[in-house]
């Protein structure tokens, strides 16, 4: 399908001359003689590109460009203009046209322009769906009280530049709510930066930050931008701030304070623009107390505080949680979607989860691997998710030692002890792969 063009000019002679041009091209070409027409053939044939003339009678370029843009705004509109009349052109880019050619026409700047235009449309769109994307994935599942009270309090924290600081549990979704904070900010298009707080080391925190000048140390062989100058005009994102030593809190302060910082090496002073966003899952409150954390650095974080509920609070969520994860973990695999049991689904629902949606996710992962059937029911479920279901050692030992080859004997406990190992993680499948120094791909296999 080829792009179609609205032609407006009130000259016939451009008109013609345009169409002929374009049509050659390939373009699917349409036309109006005024503003009014020109809305109306919008609204009816939903044109990819308009070439509005500025001086038409009656309702004129500029006027056609506003009312297009109030009801059409993702149509690109090139402003056609005369000679002496480049300011009215200049005034109409800044009321939303996309470019502006002038009089006599060249057709080889109109063709560039036109094509500009498009892929310049393509792009916002692609844009567009990118971001729906990125939300859609980084949004916490779930229809709850509790989710619907922390979708209100993103969607109104969002817009504002305050810093915010997120608390809750290990494992509650803290990193995706503050990035879906990001993607509802006026920062969307900007670097969305992360800090892991806790994994910082006290010597390397000014470099790791500040970043430092070529020669500024013995180990400094090359210039290295730090974390607040990467996260410049987008958002930083300090994770697990509760676990930052004193002294490094202390630097983070002075920065936020002054909005300034310096690479190490260097006497140049950087001014900063990042929104921030913390979270611990510490009450800090009572760290404070303890002479773990700064007051003022609280103060300057906790403009904004979000609570991020745990699992137990939003036990409803649970059956749409475990129905999304199955469905996701079937599209990688190519694999049918598994169900699940309404008895285990209950089982699910009643246990206190503590390590919250990551556990979840990480039990439904195994689940899905291990279960051969179609359908995942209660005698697939593990201890300490199944009460009832007999303790793994016991298992283990009588199936171990009814096998009479020691080669089978070996492979059987190599696969009883990886199960072990993968409900002792919570079924954190890539945790266990590095502790027992091989691939997740073995690990995946014995739990078959």
């Amino acid at each position: 399908m080829y792009p179609a063009v609205l032609i407006v000019d009130d000259e016939a002679t451009i008109i013609e001359s345009l169409e002929g041009i374009l049509s050659d091209d390939g373009f699917e070409v349409m036309h109006a003689f005024n503003g009014y027409e020109a809305l109306k053939k919008i609204e009816t044939d939903s044109p990819d590109i308009v070439l509005l003339d500025i001086w038409m009678p009656g309702m004129d370029g500029i006027e056609t460009l506003k009312e297009i843009k109030k009801g059409f705004p993702n149509i690109p509109v090139v402003m056609i203009t005369g000679h002496g009349s480049i300011e009215s052109a200049v005034d109409a880019t800044k009321s939303g046209a996309y470019d502006f050619l002038e009089k006599p026409l060249s057709i080889d700047k109109v063709m560039v322009t036109i094509n500009n235009a498009l892929n310049f449309r393509k792009l916002e769109e692609e844009n567009i769906y990118l971001r729906k994307k990125t939300i859609e994935k980084n949004s916490i599942t779930g229809t709850s009280p509790a989710v619907q009270e922390l979708y209100q309090e993103i969607i109104s924290a969002s817009p504002s530049d305050a810093s915010i600081l997120i608390t809750g549990e290990n494992g509650t979704g803290k990193e995706m709510v503050a990035r879906t904070i990001h993607q509802f900010s006026l920062r969307p298009e900007e670097p969305f930066i992360i800090i892991n707080c806790a994994a910082i080391p006290e010597e390397t925190i000014d470099s790791e930050l500040f970043g430092h000048e070529k020669g500024a140390f013995d180990s400094a062989l090359s210039k290295n931008m730090g974390k607040f100058e990467l996260a410049s005009g987008g958002t930083l994102f300090l994770d697990e701030i509760g676990d930052m030593n004193i002294h490094s809190q202390a630097k983070i302060l002075r920065a936020l304070e002054s909005k300034t910082f310096q690479r190490i090496g260097s006497s140049r002073t950087i001014q900063m623009d990042v929104r921030i966003i913390a979270s611990t899952n510490k009450n800090l409150e009572a760290e404070i107390e303890k002479g773990n954390f700064r007051q003022d650095l609280f103060f300057r974080l906790n403009v904004i505080p979000i609570r991020v509920p745990a699992l137990r609070e939003r036990k409803e969520d649970i059956p749409l949680l475990v129905d999304t994860f199955l469905e996701k973990l079937a599209r990688q695999s190519s694999d049918p979607k598994k169900s699940i049991s309404p008895q285990a689904l209950d089982l699910l629902t009643d246990y206190p989860w503590p390590g919250n949606v990551r556990e979840l996710k990480n039990l439904v992962e195994r689940l899905s691997i291990m279960v051969r059937g179609k359908q995942i029911t209660v005698s697939d479920l593990p201890h300490p998710y199944n009460q009832g279901s007999e303790t793994v050692p016991a298992k283990e030992r009588r199936h171990l030692f009814a096998i009479n080859n020691l080669d089978k004997a070996r492979a059987a406990f190599e696969k009883e002890y990886v199960k072990s190992k993968v409900e002792q993680a919570q079924g954190d499948i890539p945790a266990v792969a590095k502790t027992l120094g091989t691939s997740t791909r073995f690990i995946k296999k014995q739990l078959t």
